[in-house]
């Protein structure tokens, strides 16, 4: 380790700078630092990037696009995406080619990952570019494969969300083959969550389903109101079918019966090109946010069923909530029309006129 480094540890920076391999750096950033000290260590990162590596380094940022990011640096690309969620599958693919390319043009050149935020991020890169690059093996591949894979496992596996890890075991499983491309079209006809009437304390749940492709929102259900029945599991039935194709993003949010509030219940991504047959489950483990939630039951599943046309299903694959179940449609609430990925990346977090919306943004980025 160089004595760079630890010179740099010894004083207090906001900020943690690791050569992962002497090659790719990661300088990570808490989310809750403030701005102007944000600023101000962005410019440190900077300079002290700029006297080792001169302008042979390339600065992919994994967080929101700035201003001042760019104007710091030499080279500088935007892969943003929002925080503690799976990139999409192509942006993973974008990058990784953009690390290959870069540090295969010159053999002084290092590549920066830029994160402002939760050190998932950065590992699902750094997992993903460890499967790519071993399959462009060279001689020393062996060391830096054993680097990537020490990082993450140290510094960022505890950090990541089920949908991370289940994108970066795709992105690992397209490349060696042992994952097919399904390329047929996938109409969604019924998710089936689990009922949960304890969620609210002194009791209550009252979800609904927001579905997402590539960030844009697709699908909002009603809001269900399942007290009085005794079934397990509650059945949202799309009508007509919904047609998937690509990176999709379901989250089920609780609507608050005292307080114009929600709160999301579980959260799940997945690819379309990976899905074969008709059924889909994710257990506990497997969902963002409801695998550390007490409230959800260890043995609950979330289960999605598909077809490959939009005909309605016949026969018994096709569940009905019982009579009890009731459901508000009232599209018009707030806080079930609210989309908080609407505003994600359409303008850089340190231009004047984001200034009012970053806090907005943040405080609402989880919800």
């Amino acid at each position: 380790m160089s004595h760079w480094y630890i010179r740099v540890m010894e004083r207090h920076y906001d900020f943690d700078l690791t050569y992962i391999t002497e090659r790719i750096i990661s300088v990570f950033f808490l989310p809750d630092l403030e701005e102007q000290r944000y600023h101000r260590n962005l410019q440190e990162v900077a300079s002290m990037l700029k006297s080792k590596h001169q302008d042979k380094f390339l600065l992919l940022n994994l967080s929101e696009k700035r201003h001042d990011i760019t104007r710091l640096n030499p080279k500088v690309q935007d892969y943003g995406w929002p925080d503690l969620h799976a990139p999409p599958l192509d942006r993973i693919c974008a990058v990784c080619k953009a690390m290959e390319t870069w540090l295969t043009s010159d053999p002084n050149n290092v590549v920066v990952l830029h994160c402002k935020g939760n050190k998932g991020k950065t590992g699902v890169i750094v997992a993903a570019y460890m499967h790519y690059s071993k399959i462009s093996a060279g001689a020393d591949q062996a060391l830096t494969t054993l680097a990537m894979r020490k990082f993450c496992e140290d510094k960022v596996s505890s950090s990541l969300q089920p949908s991370q890890n289940r994108y970066i075991y795709y992105f690992g499983g397209l490349l060696s083959g042992s994952i097919k491309m399904n390329s047929s079209p996938l109409f969604l006809h019924q998710i089936l969550i689990p009922s949960l009437p304890n969620f609210q304390t002194g009791g209550g749940f009252y979800p609904f389903l927001k579905i997402y492709q590539s960030l844009q929102l697709v699908y909002t259900s009603g809001v269900y109101d399942p007290q009085s029945s005794r079934a397990r599991k509650l059945c949202v039935t799309m009508e007509p079918a919904l047609l998937l194709k690509g990176d999709i993003m379901v989250k089920c949010f609780h609507r608050r019966s005292r307080a114009a509030e929600r709160e999301v219940v579980f959260r799940v991504q997945f690819h379309t090109c990976t899905v074969h047959g008709a059924q889909l489950w994710f257990g506990k483990t497997e969902l963002d946010l409801a695998c550390t939630d007490d409230r959800f039951p260890p043995d609950a599943t979330v289960e999605f069923i598909f077809s490959n046309g939009p005909e309605k299903m016949k026969g018994r694959e096709y569940r009905k909530n019982d009579t009890s179940v009731k459901v508000d449609y009232n599209t018009s609430d707030p806080v079930v029309r609210w989309d908080s990925y609407e505003n994600f990346n359409l303008r850089h977090q340190d231009s004047v006129e984001s200034e009012k919306h970053t806090h907005r943004r943040q405080t609402r980025a989880a919800d």
